[in-house]
C-alpha cells in the first residue's frame, strides 16, 4: 500500500510505499517525508501496549 508523501528531492506530492519505493516515478527515493508510516506503526505500538493493560 502506498502513501501520498512529500517527496523532498522533487519538492511533489507522490506514491510512495513505506520502503521508498515511489510509484509514480518508478524508482526508489531518499530523502522523502516517512512521517504518515511512522505515525502508523507508533499507533500499532500504543494498541499493543493498551491490549497488554486489559
Amino acid at each position: 500500500m502506498t502513501k501520498w508523501c512529500l517527496n523532498y528531492e522533487s519538492g511533489e506530492y507522490e506514491d510512495i510505499d513505506k520502503d521508498g519505493y515511489s510509484w509514480t516515478q518508478g524508482e526508489y527515493v531518499y530523502n522523502w517525508d516517512d512521517s504518515e508510516y511512522r505515525r502508523e506503526e507508533e499507533d500499532k505500538e500504543q494498541r499493543l501496549w493498551d491490549d497488554e493493560e486489559d
